[in-house]
């Protein structure tokens, strides 16, 4: 059973927010405005944060400009995973991601379905791994936000969480890139 190691010190991470929407701008931002309340309340850092419209080479381009920023640990994105269209974020995600979290998107639908039943097939929430940094597109819905961050992301990005998360496996995820080729 998870639970919290007080003994443990907590670690902060560096968090950037991407909203995609073709439509709000950051004074409309209600998903993002959760995340950061929710991200700085944990103790955690916001690194930045942008609102870009559904296009799907400028989403990929910002992941990986912030991926390539050593001061950013972890992207939350909000928007664009639905099955409209211009619903393109996980499309964008998937151009960056190293290693996908299959899981992430199987206990979010998990979280998804207490609440709003069988709707929870229509998101198509992702999480994945890239350049040392931990990508994860979640729906544009506040409630999606706050069910995200606080039945899974708030624990996995908790450093005392036991028996396991993703803070103490970090700094291990661009091993392969650091190998000598001795």
């Amino acid at each position: 059973m998870s639970r919290i190691d007080e003994s443990r010190p907590f670690l902060p991470v560096r968090i950037a927010i991407l909203t995609v929407s073709d439509t709000r701008g950051l004074d409309q931002d209600k998903s993002g405005d959760t995340l950061v309340a929710r991200l700085e309340a944990a103790g955690h850092i916001l690194a930045d944060r942008v609102i870009l419209k559904d296009e799907r080479a400028e989403i990929a381009d910002q992941l990986r400009a912030w991926c390539e920023n050593a001061e950013i640990d972890v992207i939350i994105s909000t928007g664009g995973t639905g099955l409209t269209g211009r619903d393109v974020t996980v499309e964008a995600h998937r151009d960056v991601y190293e290693k996908e979290i299959e899981a992430f998107g199987t206990v979010f639908t998990m979280v998804s379905m207490k609440k709003i039943g069988t709707s929870a097939v229509q998101s198509r929430a992702t999480g994945g791994v890239a350049n040392g940094t931990y990508l994860f597109a979640l729906p544009g819905s506040t409630g999606a936000c706050k069910d995200a961050w606080d039945e899974i992301l708030q624990f996995q990005l908790d450093y005392r969480h036991m028996p396991c998360n993703f803070v103490e496996i970090l700094p291990r995820l661009d091993e392969h890139l650091k190998r000598s080729k001795g």
